[in-house]
C-alpha cells in the first residue's frame, strides 16, 4: 500500500461525530491505510454541531473562496482542516453557512429530513471534487462512505468525466444499512439535471429514497464493499445483478488485509 493515493469521502466520521457503523468504519479504514503507508486525504461535511475549538478546525484560505452553482444559485465554498491527534491524519471539511451552520446533521428536532438535504449532497459532492482539483492531487482510489457522499460517483463519471485528474481513479463504494426515514426532496433529479447530467441516467432517483441513492452510487462506482453485515432486500437484489467486483462484509477486526488486497488486485 505504500504511496498508493487514496481519497476517502464520508458523510460522517469519528471522532467528529457520534459513532455509527458509517462513522466508525470510514475512520478505521482511513486510519489503517494511513498506517500502512498509503497517501490519504479525508473529506467530510463541516456540520454545525462539530466543535471547531475542541477539534482545532481552521479555514484553509487558499482553498476557500470558490462559488459552486447549485440549482442556478451561487453558494460559497469554505474549506476547513483539522488533524486527528496521534494518527498523523488531516481531515478536510466542506463548509457553507447556508447548508452546514445549523447544529444538526441530517434531520431537525422532530427527526424529519432537512428539506435541502438534496442540495447539501450536491454541494458536498462538487465541493470535494473541486477542492481535490485545487490540490492538484490525483488519487488512485476514491473510497465513498455514507449517503450524503452518494452523488460523488455520479458527478465523477458524468459532470467531471473530462477532467484528466481523475482519469485513472477507481471509485470504491462502501454500502451501509443505515437508512434515513422518508425521501429527499423530489426535485433532486431536476437539480442534478441542471448540471447537465442527462435525466435518463437519473431515473432511479425519481424517488430519492436511501436505497435508491445507494443504487445510483453503485451504478457509478467501479467496485463495491458491503459495509454492513446485512443490507436491505432491495439493495441486495440490485447488487446481485451488478457485474462489478463486490467484497463481502468484513468485520472491524479483520478488514485490513482483505481491503488492501481488494484495492490492489480486484479493481
Amino acid at each position: 500500500m505504500k504511496d498508493k493515493k487514496i481519497l476517502y469521502i464520508s458523510s460522517e466520521m469519528m471522532p467528529y461525530l457520534p459513532e455509527t457503523k458509517t462513522s466508525k468504519m470510514s475512520f478505521e479504514v482511513a486510519r489503517k491505510m494511513n498506517q500502512k503507508g498509503a497517501q490519504i486525504r479525508v473529506f467530510m461535511p463541516r456540520f454545525g454541531l462539530i466543535n471547531e475549538r475542541r477539534h482545532q478546525l481552521h479555514e484553509v484560505i487558499r482553498l476557500s473562496g470558490m462559488n459552486l452553482i447549485i440549482n442556478d444559485i451561487d453558494m460559497p465554498l469554505i474549506i476547513k482542516v483539522a488533524s486527528i491527534p496521534k494518527e498523523r491524519m488531516q481531515v478536510y471539511f466542506i463548509d457553507n453557512d447556508e447548508y452546514f451552520k445549523r447544529k444538526a446533521t441530517f434531520t431537525n428536532e422532530d427527526e424529519s429530513l432537512f428539506e435541502d438535504n438534496d442540495e447539501r449532497a450536491i454541494f458536498f459532492a462538487k465541493g470535494v471534487i473541486e477542492t481535490v482539483k485545487k490540490l492538484n492531487w490525483s488519487p488512485d482510489i476514491i473510497h465513498i462512505h455514507g449517503w450524503m457522499a452518494a452523488l460523488v460517483p455520479l458527478y465523477l463519471k458524468e459532470y467531471f468525466k473530462n477532467d484528466s485528474l481523475f482519469t485513472d481513479s477507481k471509485v470504491v463504494l462502501s454500502v451501509y444499512n443505515e437508512p434515513y426515514k422518508g425521501e429527499l426532496n423530489s426535485d433532486l433529479i431536476n437539480k442534478i439535471d441542471f448540471d447537465g447530467i442527462e435525466k435518463n441516467k437519473l431515473t432511479v432517483l425519481e424517488k430519492p429514497t436511501y436505497d435508491n441513492l445507494s443504487k445510483i452510487a453503485i451504478e457509478n462506482a467501479d467496485a463495491i464493499i458491503k459495509g454492513s453485515e446485512t443490507l436491505s432486500d432491495e439493495v441486495t437484489s440490485f447488487l446481485s445483478n451488478i457485474d462489478k467486483p463486490i467484497l463481502e462484509y468484513q468485520s472491524e477486526e479483520e478488514f485490513v488485509e482483505t481491503y488492501m488486497d481488494f484495492y490492489q488486485n480486484q479493481i
